[in-house]
């Protein structure tokens, strides 16, 4: 049977987040539902009879802004032009007039024959944390009652509207907890953390100025046990840099974060930690 490409069930992405477990890319325990929710028709799976061997994730804002992600060949079948196959196909699909993705650094020569151009690089920090729950009356625990609020501010630090993919990655889940801060009813930042196959990440890491991201990040830190933390900082972002140096985090890997169409302006001051590299 030829080489097919079929849309992924949640089964199907939950399958292929173990191979990006597999691939080191540390993903979260919890990352499947909210992640397929964003876009369920925006994951693909590339199959050899029943075998899948190949995957990647178009995830669709409202039409206005993709993101790429998941873009998988599995070890013993690559070089047999699968992963190319599918990336054509499931790029010529795409109707959206801006795609983002992050991007090994080694690859971006191929992304670049495919119409993209490097905006940034990001850097993934990490290291050993642990802080007593800091105290300010305007950091609050994310719920169901701060959900509109996020939603409108985050609607400034992303390149389309994603209400579907936050309503999934803000509440309903152990393995994910947020803080913002409010000031005068008004949110002006907030935070991520979850569970991760090693450790815990943070992602979005949303912050007026370096003293709120400071605040946040220890309030994130807090929630949890004592270990390992990773955040993906976009290299321009100097306080987001000296933050995490500051905490002792080192930087372990580089991504390139490309578009293809004009790309967005983004307010780089204010992101100290990117949500993740799969959905932007």
């Amino acid at each position: 049977m030829p080489f097919q490409i079929r849309r992924m069930s949640i089964d199907d992405l939950r399958r292929v987040i173990s191979w990006a477990e597999e691939e080191g890319w540390n993903p979260g325990r919890g990352d499947a539902a909210p992640f397929f929710a964003a876009d369920p028709s925006g994951f693909w799976m590339g199959w050899l009879d029943d075998e899948p061997v190949a995957s990647i994730s178009t995830v669709s804002y409202g039409g206005r802004f993709a993101f790429v992600g998941f873009y998988i060949c599995r070890p013993e079948h690559r070089g047999k032009g699968h992963g190319l196959a599918l990336w054509r196909a499931a790029l010529a699909g795409v109707g959206s007039p801006v795609i983002g993705l992050d991007g090994v650094v080694a690859q971006i020569p191929n992304y670049e024959r495919s119409g993209f151009a490097v905006a940034h690089s990001n850097h993934r920090y990490t290291a050993e944390l642990a802080f007593g729950t800091p105290h300010d009356p305007r950091l609050r625990f994310v719920d169901d009652g701060l959900l509109r609020a996020i939603i409108a501010f985050d609607a400034g630090l992303f390149p389309a509207p994603r209400d579907r993919f936050l309503r999934n990655w803000l509440v309903g889940d152990v393995s994910r907890s947020g803080f913002a801060i409010v000031d005068d009813g008004r949110v002006t930042g907030y935070g991520v953390i979850r569970e991760a196959v090693t450790g815990r990440r943070i992602g979005p890491l949303f912050a007026a100025n370096a003293d709120d991201a400071d605040l946040l990040l220890r309030a994130l830190v807090a929630l949890g046990r004592k270990g390992p933390v990773f955040i993906d900082i976009p290299e321009p972002n100097r306080d987001a840099r000296a933050l995490a140096e500051r905490h002792g985090m080192t930087p372990m890997f580089e991504t390139a974060r490309m578009y293809r169409g004009p790309q967005p302006s983004m307010p780089l001051g204010r992101i100290f930690g990117i949500s993740s590299l799969e959905l932007g």
